[in-house]
């Protein structure tokens, strides 16, 4: 069995093969793109076992190597934990791929789970979904200060078409202010369009999973939180507690612990911001629909104003923690009695 570890770039890769007894039995480097690497890999006639970082576009470099006839495993390691394992000065291609290797050798990776194809696209599709959000709400901002400029109030229901209609119509006082203002409009136009379509694929692919109808039981769970919190998740079973799913989202609080002593701070905002965000979000929602939650609110936030963030985060790690547990047993939402 060999153990290969890869330092993975888009034009140049470092590859570093270690035997069966943990020795270097080559140091080579890639000149070329990633298909490059897998024909070299391919040329292998031994079984071996690889390591690569992940990094953007990872999935397609693991399917591509896993489908060789001599790839025994493949696993892709979480890179900010690598950091932490190998942190040193000495930092170049070749010096990676030997200590990736060494660390497959001694089954130390720390791994990261690999979601299939169809699962990598939906994830894509929900962040490119909040990329044609954050550029609209950037175009409602732009208009608005446009108005506010020139002393026109701007009503909160001014996106509706009627009030678009109205927009195109307002006085400016010169026309560099004019075309601004039309080409804003256009901009907002075709943004909502996009969103409105990459809405409706994402809504034929949630029509396919049935987890959507159990977690959208959860009260403040729309479509677009479930589909993120199963997007994300996958697997429910690749978690062994609760507690795990809450980590994965960065719910949990850093803690510093010494000498019997624990201290914690703010929440490690690890995993994908999206879905702590849309989390965040419905536990409000949750709050004002739910008086169970709302009591498990008021509870931790107890009378401090400065405690209802702390206790929104808490919410929002019970909601995952959750749906979590009713995507494990099939059972939906529980009301109080």
């Amino acid at each position: 069995m060999l153990y290969v570890g890869l330092d993975a770039h888009q034009k140049r890769s470092s590859l570093c093969i270690l035997n069966q007894d943990g020795k270097v039995v080559k140091q080579e480097q890639v000149n070329g793109p990633w298909p490059m690497v897998v024909d070299r890999l391919g040329k292998l006639d031994q079984p071996f076992r690889l390591c690569f970082e992940a990094s953007c576009g990872y999935g397609y470099l693991y399917d591509r190597i896993a489908k060789l006839p001599m790839a025994s495993q493949v696993t892709v390691a979480h890179p900010g934990q690598l950091r932490l394992i190998f942190k040193s000065k000495r930092k170049f291609d070749r010096v990676d791929a030997l200590k990736i290797g060494k660390l497959l050798y001694l089954d130390e990776v720390p791994r990261v789970h690999v979601p299939n194809l169809d699962v990598r696209g939906w994830r894509k599709l929900i962040e490119f979904r909040q990329t044609l959000l954050g550029r609209r709400t950037a175009v409602k901002n732009q208009i608005r200060a446009m108005l506010r400029g020139n002393a026109i109030p701007a009503a909160r229901w001014q996106w509706s078409k009627k009030a678009i209609v109205a927009l195109r119509q307002v006085e400016l006082p010169t026309d560099a202010e004019k075309l601004a203002m039309d080409l804003a409009i256009e901009e907002l136009s075709e943004l909502t369009a996009k969103v409105k379509r990459v809405e409706k694929e994402l809504a034929k692919i949630a029509a396919g999973h049935p987890g959507m109808t159990l977690l959208m039981t959860v009260p403040g769970i729309g479509i677009r939180t479930a589909e993120a919190f199963l997007a994300y998740v996958d697997d429910v079973r690749r978690f062994a507690r609760g507690r795990q799913v809450g980590a994965y989202f960065g719910l949990v609080p850093c803690l510093d612990s010494s000498a019997g002593k624990g201290r914690y701070g703010h929440i490690t905002g690890d995993g994908p911001p999206t879905v702590r965000k849309l989390l965040c979000e419905a536990a409000w929602i949750a709050v004002r629909r739910d008086p169970q939650v709302k009591a498990r609110f008021e509870r931790i936030a107890g009378d401090d104003p400065d405690r209802r963030k702390i206790a929104i985060v808490a919410i929002a790690h019970y909601l995952a923690r959750v749906m979590a547990a009713m995507l494990r047993s099939g059972e939906v939402w529980r009301k109080p009695a």
